[in-house]
């Protein structure tokens, strides 16, 4: 997709990112020239193989990683040369992660893990931010658990603590790590359509790196990587028409 700095419909966007690791002829490059954006209310699922770059694009996206060449912005805020301080103050306030290992603090109970992003901003919720993460506990089930610590809970109660925890401050965007790679099936699907829901219902901007079909048939659209290039960059399909279009990268890689 063509994209600007001033395009004020973009949550996220990089351009002619390029990531190498080592050097000489042992350098591997991750992402290779890539321009994209993530668009603003949009559930964007980026899928490719194992090795094919999307992990990286993610964390350099979320400033976990910084590139080897290329500029990155959040909004407006390009983050391409801020320090290590202004990154971590920029991930607390304005991006949501949820993963797949949902990385909860076992020593916390549930309302602990959820107002943990507050806590290290050094803040409590506003009474509107009380509101929203009220609603969020009722939506997702949780008010019988919030004195519960993590191994009290069932993977999916895990994973909607993650998520109530990355939506809580209403973040810019979140970004989803194979959030379903450790629930079963049903519990994977109701995870998805709680994220669907939320940008949908809600306005809420998210990326959902995932190599499953399944899962990306949830998101609005989808970004097809290999070899550390966009392939593809289409809206909703169905489960079928991505492992059809899979298939076909395999063949033709």
């Amino acid at each position: 997709m063509e994209i600007s700095p001033g395009d004020i419909g973009l949550v996220a966007r990089v351009t002619q990112l390029t990531k190498s690791y080592g050097g000489g002829s042992t350098m591997v490059t991750a992402l290779d020239d890539v321009s994209v954006g993530i668009r603003r209310g949009q559930f964007t699922a980026i899928m490719g193989p194992s090795g094919s770059g999307k992990s990286t694009l993610m964390h350099i996206m979320a400033g976990l990683d910084a590139s080897t060449s290329g500029r990155v912005w959040i909004g407006d805020t390009e983050i391409t040369s801020l320090g290590d301080t202004e990154l971590t103050k920029l991930r607390r306030r304005r991006v949501g992660f949820v993963f797949q290992s949902f990385n909860l603090v076992p020593t916390l109970d549930v309302e602990g893990n959820i107002l943990l992003p507050f806590e290290l901003d050094g803040r409590v919720p506003t009474a509107e931010e009380r509101v929203w993460i009220d609603h969020l506990i009722d939506t997702l089930g949780l008010r019988p658990r919030l004195r519960h610590r993590p191994h009290e809970l069932s993977g999916g109660q895990q994973q909607r603590v993650a998520i109530v925890r990355a939506l809580g401050s209403r973040p810019d965007l979140v970004f989803a790590d194979e959030p379903t790679g450790n629930l079963d099936s049903r519990t994977g699907r109701e995870v998805l359509t709680l994220l669907a829901t939320a940008a949908s219902a809600y306005g809420q901007s998210i990326a959902m790196v995932t190599h499953d079909p399944v899962a990306a048939s949830f998101a609005e659209r989808i970004v097809f990587l290999a070899d550390g290039r966009i392939v593809e960059d289409r809206g909703r399909s169905t489960a079928a028409e991505i492992s059809q279009f899979m298939l076909g990268m395999e063949g033709v890689l």
